[in-house]
């Protein structure tokens, strides 16, 4: 399928799946005999996961360390990182992005209590 239909397919943009592959996030796809790319069934799976993991909260960097390991959950949706071993390249990716979300949420957490008190608003 063309890459207007897959990213159709995938709910995403021509850019983005142009802008994964810049990123190494997907394989160049083969092409048409008129140059065109041509994606198929594996290449529309991986599409999804990365959009999976991206919606998770993982950023294009995270999974560009990865890239090599995101076939894995393109062929079984159910694999955890901890499958691989903690010490797994992809739970290491998944622990410091756990811990960027948790210090975010610290932060935020502390700037609404602030503002909360600013404005005699309180707890609540």
């Amino acid at each position: 399928m063309r890459i207007s239909d897959a990213a159709a397919a995938t709910g995403t943009t021509p850019r983005a799946l142009r802008f994964y592959e810049e990123r190494g996030l997907l394989p160049p796809p083969a092409r048409t005999a008129a140059g065109q790319r041509s994606y198929g069934a594996a290449e529309i799976t991986r599409i999804r996961v990365i959009r999976e993991l991206l919606g998770l909260g993982l950023t294009v960097e995270d999974l560009r360390r990865i890239a090599d390991r995101i076939h894995l959950l393109a062929d079984e949706p159910d694999r955890s990182c901890a499958q691989s071993g903690h010490s797994s390249p992809a739970s290491a990716v998944v622990q410091l992005r756990l811990a960027a979300i948790d210090a975010e949420i610290d932060r935020l957490s502390r700037l609404r209590d602030r503002l909360a008190r600013r404005t005699g608003q309180g707890q609540g």
